[in-house]
């Protein structure tokens, strides 16, 4: 592909340079991201959390070895006094008139889930047909990778101040974050900010995510008796927990699958199609299953809001017995369009969920997790600089991206430092399954993730 010529934009013969010095390089970070991928570094506190230690360990050497001089692991507290999982920051000064970049990963990651969904073990790093399987391969070990690998690749030919953070409690929600940022603000400040933890249009085509759906969730417990009952003796004038709690959920949606939550906001439909087959494909849908909802694929995806059902406390197959349950809970999990104020939208679900009592049932419901949605501006220098870095680097066009998932933090970094302009980045394809069995990052889209950041910072560094 030819890029049209920009008086910014680095040489040809440094991007052929970069280029082969980045596929010189590779082997050396995917044996990196190996070694990142058998640590289980997972925050949730039902782990052993000594391995988060043991992991952002691993990323200060990391860091050390690509060259940046100041490296630490550090805290920060929160208002209820409680202590973040470590996070290593590490920094090299820009030069004098130089832009300073932020280049941020997280280090932890979700629990694996049962061993007997994979096809090779998740903590033990595995390739199959150019992908590598791991818990952490893609969401966000290769993040780390390719922040380090760009600093590798540029060495002493870095233009730019580069700040690098990696968190280690994105997975359960960032808990401390805004007091990291607030703690360690002097350290973290930026001109540009790379968030590497998102992902691609597909593989052979980078993506660069202009918006994200914001998350509100809730607990949401249904009772209609003080303690279980025979269900011979009283089954028939009193309804199960399970089959209220069912009828509950069952509100959310209308018949068409569109949210019935009123109040909530929703986007302008996007302007990038989706096929449906493309999605079926990406998503494993089953045969003879309707999409729900209305509207184009990506809009549904990104500028609508989405409620799931993502766990239920209830008594298991194997433990059941003759009675009528008192009680049960579910866990709902709501994504946010763009523009969407999260207490509005959790006080709306709220407001539904109570108003909806199934046979007037005690509806009992809990707030969880809120995160603010983000759109970026249209165009900007550092979004030009990206669309330049991803086009080279891949001999296409990037696609400008929403992303139904939600990256809370983001909110946060821009209400800290509402100057600096945000990336949002990252090496993920539709098949990556992030968060699922089987994750996985293709190696050559990785490599590619690699020389895209090299080039963005060589082209930062001549502002």
């Amino acid at each position: 592909m030819t890029t049209t010529p920009d008086p910014t934009s680095p040489s040809a013969d440094t991007v052929a340079h970069l280029r082969d010095r980045v596929a010189d390089l590779f082997p050396a970070l995917r044996a990196d991201l190996e070694a990142l991928v058998r640590i289980p570094s997972v925050s949730s506190p039902a782990f052993d959390q000594a391995r988060m230690d043991d992991s952002a360990a691993a990323v200060a050497e990391l860091l050390r070895g690509a060259g940046m001089p100041d490296v630490q692991v550090l805290h920060a507290t929160g208002p209820d006094g409680a202590r973040s999982r470590p996070a290593v920051v590490a920094r090299r000064p820009a030069p004098e008139g130089a832009p300073t970049v932020l280049l941020y990963a997280h280090h932890d990651v979700q629990p694996p889930g049962d061993a007997a969904h994979w096809d090779s073990p998740p903590f033990e790093p595995t390739e199959r047909d150019g992908r590598l399987y791991g818990r952490g391969a893609a969401d966000d070990k290769a993040g780390i990778v390719a922040h380090v690998g760009a600093l590798r690749a540029l060495g002493d030919e870095l233009g730019v101040g580069v700040t690098f953070f990696s968190e280690g409690e994105e997975e359960i929600g960032s808990p401390q974050f805004l007091p990291f940022l607030e703690q360690h603000q002097e350290l973290l400040a930026a001109d540009v900010i790379v968030v590497a933890d998102s992902g691609n249009w597909k593989v052979g085509v980078p993506g660069l995510t202009t918006s994200l759906r914001g998350l509100v969730d809730c607990e949401v417990e249904v009772q209609a008796l003080t303690h279980a009952v025979h269900s011979g003796m009283f089954g028939g004038p009193v309804l199960d927990a399970y089959t209220l709690l069912a009828r509950l959920v069952a509100t959310l949606h209308d018949d068409a699958g569109e949210v019935a939550v009123e109040g909530l906001h929703r986007g302008a439909e996007p302007t990038v199609d989706y096929d449906e087959a493309s999605f079926r494909a990406d998503s494993g849908l089953l045969d003879g299953t309707v999409l729900a909802g209305s509207g184009t694929i990506a809009g549904r995806l990104w500028t609508k809001p989405a409620i799931a059902v993502i766990g239920i406390d209830a008594t298991s197959v194997a433990e059941s017995s003759n009675t009528i349950a008192p009680r049960a809970t579910a866990k709902i999990s709501m994504r946010l369009a763009p523009g969407q104020d999260p207490a509005a939208a959790a006080d709306a679900l709220r407001a539904h969920l109570e108003a909806h009592a199934p046979f007037g049932a005690k509806v009992t419901v809990r707030d969880g997790e809120r995160g603010r949605p983000f759109q970026a501006p249209e165009d900007s220098e550092a979004m030009r600089a990206a669309r330049w870095a991803f086009a080279t680097s891949w001999g296409t066009e990037p696609v400008d991206i929403g992303i139904g998932g939600s990256i809370p933090f983001i909110a946060d970094l821009l209400e800290v430092f509402p100057d600096a302009a945000i990336l949002v980045t990252g090496v993920e394809d539709p098949d990556s399954r992030a968060h699922g069995a089987n994750e996985s990052v293709h190696l050559g889209e990785l490599e590619k993730v690699v020389l895209a950041e090299a080039l963005l910072l060589a082209r930062l560094a001549q502002r």
